[in-house]
């Protein structure tokens, strides 16, 4: 498993191989064995293979093809409706109507898809994480008739990779994310050196060049992820939240 996390690739091209419903059961199992809050297992997953249930979800993830491609859409969801439910059927009553309790779940939700992922890619099947699934998570939640109590948190698609294999996806050297006893800040020389290489990758210098834009981090910054885009869909989660019950 080591060997495979040290060359994992996001997969966004499938094969047409069905992912055995066998599998799936035995991948989902080992990932509840991942460490959660409690023993609470303050998440569910939904998990979607027809055609009709992939295109009602595929508008939210703006119609990113990985999402109809395919073979599997999982959306990992913090969930405190079926413990809240539990409870009450067990005499007891549980104050999970906060935020407190939204962060607990969200956390066990990532515990959760992360070791499905590793399972997944130890067993040969290939992953793509969609991080827009908590931009239009009113969306989702539509679609997939999900309760109060139950937010998307990420979305993963899940299928037999297609060849040939994308390349490595880059990464800052780790001593750019790892801090010795205390959290030590970023001077302009360290910041320099840790995305040096980042920014001299030719796939990176051509993103600049195509976005017409002076450096990678204006590619973020005024491309991929605006100021506006963040607000606006900060103003929709808060929202979702709310809806949900998990915010006042």
């Amino acid at each position: 498993m080591i060997e495979t996390m040290k060359t994992r690739r996001t997969i966004r091209k499938y094969s047409d191989r069905p992912v055995p419903e066998a599998l799936m059961d035995e991948l989902l199992g080992i990932a509840m064995k991942a460490s959660n809050t409690g023993n609470m297992q303050l998440y569910s997953v939904v998990e979607t293979r027809s055609e009709e249930g992939k295109r009602a979800l595929a508008p939210a993830h703006f119609n990113q093809p990985m999402i109809t491609e395919a073979p599997v859409v999982l959306t990992f969801c913090a969930d405190a409706n079926r413990f809240v439910k539990w409870a009450a059927n067990r005499k007891a009553e549980a104050g999970f109507w906060n935020f407190q309790s939204f962060m607990a779940a969200t956390i066990d939700s990532m515990l959760f898809a992360e070791a499905f992922v590793e399972a997944a890619e130890e067993k040969g099947l290939g992953i793509c994480y969609l991080g827009t699934t908590t931009y239009n998570a009113d969306q989702i939640i539509e679609a997939l008739h999900l309760p109060q109590l139950v937010v998307p948190i990420v979305t993963v698609t899940v299928g037999y990779p297609a060849e040939p294999l994308p390349a490595e996806s880059e990464r800052l050297p780790l001593d750019a994310i790892r801090h010795r006893e205390h959290y030590t800040d970023y001077t302009p020389a360290s910041i320099d050196a840790f995305y040096k290489e980042k920014e001299e990758l030719e796939v990176n210098r051509e993103f600049v060049r195509i976005n017409k834009k002076e450096t990678l981090a204006q590619v973020f910054t005024d491309i991929r992820y605006t100021k506006e885009a963040c607000e606006h869909f900060s103003e929709v989660f808060l929202k979702v939240l709310k809806g949900q019950g998990f915010l006042e």
